[in-house]
């Protein structure tokens, strides 16, 4: 291996990887299958492509070419050198409107051909589910398909010319009139040109085999349209001439509903003489909420074009009219419809947890069946799956007949991988029986070339041998995809995990506290692979910024699961892979909401710090930001909190301060208030009478409302007691016995909450920096000090988003053992649900201006932010806040070597949100993470909501209450290690 590594490097500009990272990458695709490669090289041109191939083609080392890696059929994993198109090879070459012709390299995402050819009214036909991260040399291996195929056909439809390399080193240019074909293939193509006139099932997504029957002289002996859907077996591509089609002006959306799958399969056929652009159908078994979907148990999702909205509306319309529906809805709004397709996308992984949270797996996710027979074959094949013991949700295609569906197979144990073959073998036999194609979008890899035969015969399949040989004779492409495959139980991924469950921290609870299934949930369809931010998205910052694969979630999941295999990562728990990999990711917990599987890799962080560390010196970030609280408490104790602020202004202390806390050197320090939240509280409540009568509530003096920013503690309690809200905090001493009452007329005391030492913590900066001992220690005081409140009906107020979440899931996760976590975690509310629950009559101040700024990510993932703008709403705060994350994130965008990667997550979305809002706009920014960074980045002053409000009601003719301090921070301090 060292020595080939060492040839490669001679011979190739590109980038050449054969360390651990590099492997551990690419062991895996969307499928269930894992390859061990020698190594990756992510060439720079076609020269680079061929000299790999010389190299490889001496040593007798196998060569596989890799896009996105998002295929599910195991074609783009290898055991020799793997490819990797999307570091270099990405260009979009030329776009030609007239011609209505782009040239592409294998490595471009597909997306980013979408976004050229949009202002040219032009588009790519066929747009898989993974447009966002999936390439063209991917989809013209796979010969993909997506949404639109009943309107612009699969990719083969969509391919003019091809350049590709052999094994053997040619450059060939493919086309029609056998333009490229290599020696001896149109030989042996004459000497079978009856069995390719009827060996071939007609029906309009056949994709398994090779597509031989493209050079039947009455089709165009067209070689390029027969290399689509070979999988990487014939050749490498290099560069591709594709057709661009005329996008419609305006589309409406037709959601129409049945009564079950089988009744939308039925009818779906029907609908194509209507010339939809798409006939998609899924289940209700697949959506988590069907709120925004007309009644039914199935839907169709019929897409319809038009040169104007009102004709691509009649358009739906009159499809509603001609379809026998229960319930049926048209969508003309983009966003809207955006929404819609998100559920019907997501479905790849949502597919991959059954209702019960049972793990559902591919290797029959694609069939396809004439669309006449879809209905009849559906029920066979419920019968089928029934039979076996086996559950699946079938959704997809069902214009072209093709059905995705992830099933329950057990793969973990012989007997479950036995039943998983017996059932591969029956499910190929009844879809022959109904004329359909194994493959009817992403391709036959390991998980159905076996059963090939079934479909096409052991001569036709003796054909597709021998046209390999005459590409590749020294099968050196893809060995063992499609022609003399590996059997399609043999490499299955799981094989190499832990029997038994990993002892861990956290509780795991939605994969039954087992760290391996947790790992396992990454199934590779790589969202977290998306370029750009859509919408309210957060997931996966560090990939955008990077664009390295460790940098995403994906990528993240493939370490930790190697790491559990020990195979190629070989540390265990201090893996140095790992934790480099890890090392980037901000904690945002934006996979935990916008992966469609829910990896939580904010989680899994944690975990492997906890371990990677335990009984050996940390970081000095981990003590410096991880125990903030601490440092703050002291500070605060000592009222040292001028002293340190003029400390931390004088540069060589602040130097030194930064060296020895491992902070990023371009940091400045904040300002550490000189009076808490609570001394402000105490003062006050002595000063003032309670407020209001309304119910009570318990606002919660997170370490950065209480040490870092203040003023937002005290503009909420000041709006909180205009909507006519009692206010509390916790109590500091542990109560000998919970207070008596019934829980509405609450027998507490607010005065006496203040009284003692002990300070309620989430435990956050704790978590983010895998310190989970001490976690634990912090989260289980803290629920000693609240047992009084949770003997109440008094909402837990947390201002800080960050602090929320933990509350509500690190806290009881974290705590799985112990009833009052999930009792906390349930009175835990925001600002603006608090409002909305309990003061649900009160009218908030009208405000009257835009806001600018950026949702929190944690409240993206984990609380949701719907309260929120229906308060900014009622408030007359006009504008949308953007997606992303601010790169600050807690300790994060403070430890030393993270500048660069914070400040580039900032400039993707919040940054330009404020430089480009207009003058008078609000820009608010709940979490204190975002408001220091917009000041220390753009100098910009961030608020929390509860802020504006405070203030819009001092103008309305209220009094700040004695005591308040108007503003923002009160003084500089410590960076902070939260969000």
């Amino acid at each position: 291996m060292v020595v080939l590594e060492a040839e490669l490097s001679r011979v190739v500009r590109g980038d050449v990887g054969f360390d651990v990272t590099s492997r551990a990458l690419v062991t895996m695709d969307a499928s269930n299958y894992r390859r061990v490669p020698l190594g990756v090289v992510a060439p720079r041109d076609a020269d680079d492509v061929a000299a790999v191939l010389e190299v490889c083609r001496q040593r007798g080392v196998p060569v596989v070419a890799r896009g996105g890696g998002t295929s599910i059929a195991g074609q783009a994993t290898g055991t020799g050198v793997v490819l990797d198109f999307t570091r270099y090879m990405n260009r979009l070459v030329s776009l030609d409107p007239e011609a209505r012709t782009a040239v592409v390299q294998p490595g471009l995402v597909l997306d980013r051909l979408q976004e050229a050819a949009a202002p040219h009214g032009l588009r790519f036909g066929p747009d898989p589910s993974t447009h966002s991260r999936c390439t063209l040399g991917g989809m013209i291996g796979n010969n993909s398909c997506g949404s639109h195929s009943v309107a612009w056909g699969t990719t083969a439809d969509s391919v003019r010319e091809l350049d590709v390399v052999t094994a053997r080193g040619r450059r060939l240019r493919l086309g029609p009139d056998w333009a490229g074909a290599p020696d001896g293939l149109r030989e042996l193509v004459d000497g079978e040109l009856a069995r390719l006139r009827t060996g071939f099932p007609e029906l309009p997504r056949r994709i398994s085999g090779y597509a031989l029957d493209a050079l039947l002289p009455e089709r165009g002996a067209d070689v390029a349209r027969s290399f689509c859907g070979s999988e990487g077996t014939l050749g490498v591509l290099t560069e591709a001439v594709v057709r661009l089609v005329e996008a419609p002006r305006a589309r409406a959306l037709a959601v129409l509903a049945y009564a079950d799958e089988s009744a939308a399969a039925q009818a779906a056929a029907g609908l194509l003489p209507l010339r939809p652009l798409t006939v998609e159908g899924m289940a209700a078994d697949l959506v988590p909420s069907a709120a925004a979907l007309p009644r039914g148990g199935a839907w169709l999702f019929v897409e319809t074009g038009g040169e104007s909205a009102a004709e691509a509306r009649a358009r739906a319309e009159a499809i509603v009219r001609a379809a026998d529906v229960v319930d049926a809805l048209v969508v003309t709004d983009p966003a809207g419809q955006r929404a819609l397709w998100r559920i019907r996308e997501d479905a790849s992984g949502t597919a991959t947890r059954m209702p019960d949270g049972r793990e559902a797996w591919p290797g029959w996710e694609d069939c396809a069946v004439p669309p006449a027979r879809l209905g009849a074959y559906l029920r066979d094949f419920r019968a089928l799956l029934g039979a076996h013991g086996l559950r699946g949700t079938p959704y997809g295609h069902f214009g072209d007949g093709c059905i995705h569906v992830r099933i329950d197979f057990d793969l973990l144990t012989e007997p479950g991988i036995a039943r998983f073959r017996r059932f591969s073998e029956e499910l190929a036999e009844l879809v022959v029986a109904h004329g359909g194609s194994l493959s009817g979008e992403h391709g036959d890899g390991q998980a159905r070339a076996e059963l090939l035969p079934k479909m096409y015969g052991r001569e036709m399949v003796g054909l597709f041998e021998r046209v390999k040989g005459a590409w590749d004779p020294d099968d050196l492409l893809n060995p063992g995809m499609l022609v003399r495959p590996a059997p399609l139980d043999a490499g299955l991924r799981f094989s190499v995990l832990p029997r038994e469950p990993v002892d861990v921290a956290f509780g795991y609870p939605l994969d039954g506290g087992d760290f391996s299934a947790a790992v396992r949930r990454c199934v590779g369809v790589a969202k977290c692979r998306t370029t750009s931010v859509s919408g309210s998205s957060v997931m996966c910052p560090s990939f955008r910024a990077t664009g390295a694969e460790e940098h995403s979630t994906r990528g993240r999941a493939r370490l930790l699961h190697e790491m559990l295999a020990g195979e190629v990562v070989t540390g265990g728990w201090r893996s140095t892979e790992v934790r480099d990999a890890l090392d980037l990711c901000l904690s945002c917990k934006g996979c935990r909401s916008d992966c469609p599987v829910e990896v939580d890799m904010a989680t899994y962080k944690a975990e492997f710090l906890h371990h990677h560390y335990e009984g050996r010196r940390r970081p000095a970030a981990h003590y410096a930001m991880g125990r903030l609280p601490e440092w703050l408490r002291a500070v605060a104790r000592t009222h040292t909190a001028p002293l340190v602020n003029t400390l931390a202004r004088m540069r060589p202390f602040a130097r030194a301060a930064k060296r020895l806390g491992g902070i990023a050197s371009e940091r400045e320090i904040p300002r550490v208030a000189t009076r808490t939240f609570s001394r402000w509280w105490e003062r006050r409540r002595g000063e003032v009478a309670a407020a209001g009568r309304g119910d009570l509530v318990v606002v919660w003096p997170d370490t950065f409302t209480e040490h870092l920013s203040p003023a937002v503690g005290q503009a909420a309690v000041r709006v909180l007691e205009a909507a006519g809200l009692r206010v509390a905090l916790p109590p500091t001493v542990h109560l000998a016995k919970p207070p008596v009452g019934d829980g509405r007329t609450v027998a507490l005391d607010p005065l006496s909450l203040l009284r003692g030492r002990g300070r309620v913590c989430c435990g956050l900066t704790y978590v983010s920096t895998g310190q989970l001992d001490r976690a634990r220690a912090v989260m289980r005081r803290t629920l000693d000090l609240m047992e009084p409140v949770l003997e109440t009906d008094a909402p837990v107020v947390v201002l800080e988003p960050s602090c929320a979440a933990a509350l509500r899931t690190d806290v009881p996760e974290l705590l799985h053992d112990d009833p009052r976590a999930a009792r906390l975690a349930a009175k835990v509310l925001t600002f603006a649900e608090t409002l909305e629950r309990h003061a649900p009559g009160w009218t908030p101040p009208r405000v009257d201006r835009p806001v600018a700024g950026q949702t929190h990510c944690h409240q993206h993932a984990v609380l949701g932010d719907a309260a929120d703008r229906r308060l900014r709403e009622a408030a007359s705060l006009s504008g949308d806040l953007s997606g992303g994350c601010c790169g600050l994130a807690g300790n994060f965008g403070f430890e030393r070597g993270h500048y660069e990667v914070s400040v580039a997550c900032a400039e993707e979305q919040l940054l330009p949100s404020v430089r480009d809002a207009p003058d008078g706009t609000v820009v608010l920014a709940d979490g204190f993470s975002c408001r220091t960074q917009l000041e220390q980045l753009a100098g910009v002053r961030g608020r929390h909501l509860a802020e504006v409000l405070a203030e819009a009601l001092e103008g309305a003719g209220g009094e700040p209450g004695p005591g308040d301090e108007p503003g923002g921070m009160t003084g500089p301090g410590v960076p902070p290690a939260g969000r």
